[in-house]
């Protein structure tokens, strides 16, 4: 690929680094930081889903460490309500007035530690700020930053406790990730003494906001060939007229897609999209939106059968 400067600083140097430092939190888990990575990068919001203690919050924690940007932490629980997410209109005796209070989500990058905890009303708070980047409060709209985005963690939903997000908040994020156990060698190196969280302390930013801009921009200029748009309208199509699915991907699901794919490349140090990219990026980014018309279907296994069934030349 070209090699274009960011900041006195090359793209895949610049890339390089925040791998690098966010694999030194979390180890054995390149390809999750990678994906993260893409999805930041395409400006997208990202769920990470799993067991406890599996590192989700590690994670979110090490992209706001890196990525240098103000951040807030939201633990979700039961009894969170949307003020206490969005803010809420105090009385204020003295002036006589109602005075606007700013709940967490004014912020660059919010972490929702475990959504799925609080109730379906708390969760849909996000739903505005998430797809319109600002917030209604008592008739108010209120503009949130322009880099705003969401870091979420969720817990399995065979966990109790536990609210399944709805379809409408699910599509708000653009990838959805689970880190999964460590590898054999990882784990010995965290039962040897390695300390996520004191790594994490020692996190500092990689990039500016400039920076980060500019990388967003070099992102949107990745290539996407006739013919690879070709293979990935089949694919598109594939999901709407099977009859594998109870509907199949939107335009919006589309776009995400694509722009993930152009992140992915553009981490793989390549100006331009190839159709293992699509392929490689379909689970994170539309096996949450893809409803099976059997229910019994896994998402891997219909996903596997989509990319078996769709020949990349016609």
């Amino acid at each position: 690929m070209s090699v274009k400067p960011v900041q006195n600083t090359t793209v895949p140097d610049l890339i390089s680094s925040m791998i690098y430092n966010l694999n030194s939190i979390l180890l054995g888990k390149e390809e999750r930081v990678k994906l993260s990575l893409a999805c930041i990068l395409a400006k997208g919001n990202l769920l990470i889903e799993d067991l406890p203690g599996m590192g989700k919050t590690t994670l979110a924690h090490g992209l706001a460490a890196v990525l240098g940007l103000q951040f807030q932490r939201v633990q979700f629980t039961s009894d969170l309500l949307p003020g206490d997410v969005l803010g809420a209109s105090i009385f204020n005796p003295k002036t006589n007035e109602f005075e606007f209070r700013a709940g967490p989500i004014f912020t660059q990058i919010l972490l929702a530690d475990e959504i799925n905890r609080s109730s379906p009303k708390t969760q849909s708070a996000l739903l505005e700020a998430m797809s319109e980047n600002q917030v209604t409060v008592d008739g108010v709209t209120r503009e949130l930053d322009e880099h705003f985005f969401v870091i979420a963690t969720q817990n399995s939903q065979h966990q109790t406790g536990t609210f399944p997000l709805p379809e409408s908040q699910l599509d708000r994020f653009m990838m959805r990730i689970s880190l999964g156990y460590p590898d054999p060698s990882s784990e010995r190196e965290l039962l040897q003494g390695a300390d996520p969280k004191q790594r994490l302390e020692s996190l500092s930013p990689v990039v500016t906001l400039q920076s980060l801009k500019q990388l967003q921009r070099v992102v949107a200029e990745v290539s996407a060939s006739d013919q690879l748009l070709d293979y990935f309208q089949r694919l598109l199509n594939y999901t709407r007229e099977s009859g594998d699915f109870s509907h199949g991907l939107s335009p919006r699901a589309a776009l995400a897609w694509l722009h993930c794919s152009k992140a992915w490349a553009l981490i793989h140090q390549r100006d331009y999209v190839m159709p293992e990219d699509l392929q490689q990026l379909m689970l994170p980014v539309v096996g949450h939106r893809l409803l099976p018309s059997e229910p019994e279907s896994v998402a891997r296994n219909v996903v596997d059968k989509i990319i078996q069934s769709v020949s990349v030349v016609k």
